[in-house]
């Protein structure tokens, strides 16, 4: 009698109630998330298999399948889409803020030389400046320099280096301005206008079919890439792509959309993994992607040089062999002959490519693989780049062939070589020549410098307008609070003095005395500039975009201004004599040397600041002297809850940002995403950089110091 029997029909009912229909299933390997497990030992390979070949017939008739996604000529090419990075539209090696220019050929030449080139590249305008103000994510595309047709211009750039291009969406951003339409439609007008390849869905579960629709009625089909696991494998039919968020067993696991649909691409992706070895094994084994992340919000996560290398060889092997890492046939968890070592088998009509992956932390030589005795046939040990003798053992073939300690191989049988197998033969082997062990596999953190403020006039006398900041003695403690990264080396910046980025600050500073603005810059006070100069800047979008004809609205004189970038608010301090404050110039000016946490004292006071916003429009800021009760100590006024304020910029090799202060009276809903806002003096903001059109915002103005 079995188990079912024994609970009785009541029982059974009750069973049958609470299990999921994938549970449902008669499998002993049913999947753990994205991955279906290996088998527990060598021997268990046949039933293994038979297994997962069972609940993939019975699943693809529960999903109704239908592939002809897959076999759609202009979206073929995501099948050989192996290696993507996620790149910030702020990297500054994609763009040049003194140029203007993108300059996707730097870009390209950088990961060429440190891990072989990409297939294509995901562009995120969006996430984490969204917030800041109204401008919706379609609103930070059309802000982006030389709008449309300079990012069309761009993708033009990356598809003549053989690179397709991804813009993505985000379902969350339900708080900022309204889009105007659906978010489907918005996304494959951007494709479309751009001329870009395919929709990454971020947090998304699988992008739904109105994108796939939207696009194609666009006349621009797209690859669409969802980032999480699929809310249902019937998905699987129009999400030609995704990404793999994983486990990493010793033992490796399969890919659960490529066993079903093994024309389906999956990059996994582990943005802040320092060592990626186990990422990168895990996509061998299945013959998928990677996504080659590194800036990550603006924290630079570098990809070592040994996994670099290892990166190259075998995005090489998997480009070389894409046609037949799409076979219906292939057997992952093919038997070897040594402890560790993983292969997976991957049949086609003109060879056959074994991935292997060394899961041993020492290297493995001798007896591997167990070839077919089929007269004709030849090996090639395509890692190291060399033809092999199979061994005969009695009835059977052996493969003898060396891998490294946690290292990679790849065999490929065939019984007709095509011709250009003798020039990637010579490529291999001019490639693996070097162990991986000999590259550095230590990870390194990216230094920071902080762009010098140059000195401002000596103020002997209190100037109109300014407040006098007495030297002392201040303890300096600030937070920096970006939603992500939590306390690792690289968040947020790294002060005068620190080693490294870091997110938490505390110092004792000697400060010297300075004059501060008592209140931010007014757009009148901008006005007077303007006249006096005639200053216009180079990249002007959205300069002043708040004003017409050259002139502020009525009744806004004694706003602060706003929409202007960093370099503008530089170059009208210039213009007073003065400068930008230093960010802890700022604090002390705020806070006294007292630790209070806002400027009015140790409790939040909402009668000292402006009421919040926390609609999809917001209204204008309020006129300075407005709400004097929050003064700070030293009596400067709209330190916090006004517009957020120009202090410092940081840079390091591939971001710049600035510290932002004060916070605002815009307080978006509806998501974690957004910019985060303080009124809190011991925070603040880091603000990604990458050009004016970009940079200006509605809710950032700033205000001058002067030195003593």
């Amino acid at each position: 009698m079995n188990c079912h029997c024994a609970l009785g029909a009541a029982g059974l009912l009750g069973l049958l109630m609470t299990m999921t229909p994938l549970e449902a299933q008669d499998t002993r390997y049913p999947p753990d998330g994205e991955i279906l497990p290996g088998p527990a030992k060598p021997a268990d390979f046949a039933d293994w298999l038979g297994q997962l070949k069972q609940w993939r017939h019975e699943k693809l008739i529960r999903m109704g399948y239908n592939g002809s996604e897959y076999a759609r000529p202009e979206l073929l090419w995501s099948q050989r889409n192996f290696i993507q990075p996620q790149v910030m539209v702020e990297d500054r090696f994609l763009y040049d803020p003194v140029t203007r220019r993108y300059t996707v050929d730097r870009f390209l030449d950088d990961v060429t030389q440190r891990y072989g080139g990409i297939d294509s590249i995901l562009l995120w305008p969006v996430y984490p400046n969204i917030g800041i103000d109204i401008r919706n994510q379609f609103d930070l595309h059309y802000d982006l320099p030389g709008g449309p047709a300079g990012l069309r211009q761009m993708v033009a750039d990356f598809h003549k280096r053989g690179v397709k291009v991804f813009w993505p969406t985000m379902p969350w951003d339900t708080g900022t301005r309204e889009a105007g339409m659906a978010y489907w439609a918005a996304a494959a007008r951007i494709a479309a206008e751009t001329g870009s390849d395919g929709i990454n869905g971020d947090t998304f579960h699988g992008l739904p079919l109105s994108y796939k629709t939207a696009a194609d009625q666009a006349g621009r089909p797209v690859v669409l890439e969802p980032e999480t696991a699929l809310e249902a494998d019937e998905q699987l039919a129009w999400n030609t792509m995704s990404w793999g968020y994983w486990k990493y067993p010793w033992v490796p696991g399969v890919s659960r959309y490529k066993w079903l649909e093994p024309r389906h691409m999956v990059n996994i992706c582990a943005r802040w993994a320092k060592d990626r070895n186990d990422q990168l094994q895990a996509a061998f084994f299945n013959g998928v992607g990677y996504e080659s992340w590194e800036n990550v919000w603006g924290i630079w996560n570098g990809i070592t040089p040994r996994d670099g290398e290892a990166l190259r060889r075998v995005a090489t092997i998997e480009r070389q062999f894409a046609s037949l890492l799409v076979s219906p046939e292939w057997a992952p968890h093919t038997p070897t002959l040594q402890h560790g070592i993983f292969a997976t088998k991957f049949p086609g009509a003109a060879g056959t490519l074994y991935t292997l992956v060394n899961r041993n932390a020492y290297d493995v030589a001798g007896r591997q693989l167990e070839a077919p005795a089929t007269a004709g046939l030849r090996f090639f040990d395509v890692y190291h780049g060399r033809e092999l003798q199979a061994e005969r053992d009695g009835g059977r073939l052996v493969l003898n062939f060396e891998m490294e300690a946690l290292g990679y191989g790849a065999i490929y049988v065939t019984a007709q070589p095509d011709a250009e197998l003798p020039a990637f033969l010579t490529r291999m082997r001019e490639m693996s020549a070097r162990e991986l062990r000999s590259y550095a596999q230590e990870w390194k953190a990216l230094g920071q410098t902080r762009v010098e403020i140059p000195a401002a006039r000596a103020a002997t006398a209190s100037p109109e307008g300014y407040v006098k900041i007495p030297a002392g003695r201040f303890e300096f403690q600030v937070s920096g609070i970006m939603i992500e990264g939590g306390n690792d080396v690289g968040v947020d910046v790294q002060y005068p003095g620190e080693p490294s980025a870091r997110r938490h600050h505390r110092r004792m500073l000697e400060m010297p005395g300075f004059y501060l603005m008592k209140h931010p810059v007014t757009n009148a006070q901008f006005k007077k500039f303007m006249d006096a100069t005639q200053y216009h800047p180079a990249d002007d979008h959205n300069f002043l975009r708040d004003w017409k004809n050259g002139n502020y609205p009525e009744g806004w004189a004694q706003k602060p201004v706003t929409w202007v970038s960093l370099e503008d608010a530089r170059a009208y301090a210039a213009w007073a004599g003065a400068r930008l404050p230093h960010e802890w110039e700022w604090q002390y000016a705020a806070q006294g040397t007292d630790g209070r946490l806002y400027p009015w004292g140790a409790e939040f006071d909402a009668s000292a600041v402006p009421p919040k916003e926390t609609g999809r429009t917001v209204r204008a800021p309020s006129d300075v002297g407005a709400y004097p009760k929050g003064a700070s100590p030293f009596g400067v006024e709209e330190m916090v809850g006004h517009v957020w304020q120009w202090t410092d910029e940081y840079t390091d090799e591939h971001t710049r940002a600035a510290v932002l202060r004060g916070g605002s009276y815009y307080w978006p809903q509806g998501s974690a995403w957004y910019f985060p806002n303080t009124y809190k003096l011991n925070e603040h903001g880091k603000y990604l950089l990458m050009a004016p059109a970009k940079d200006r915002s509605g809710l950032i103005g700033f205000r001058c110091a002067l030195d003593l």
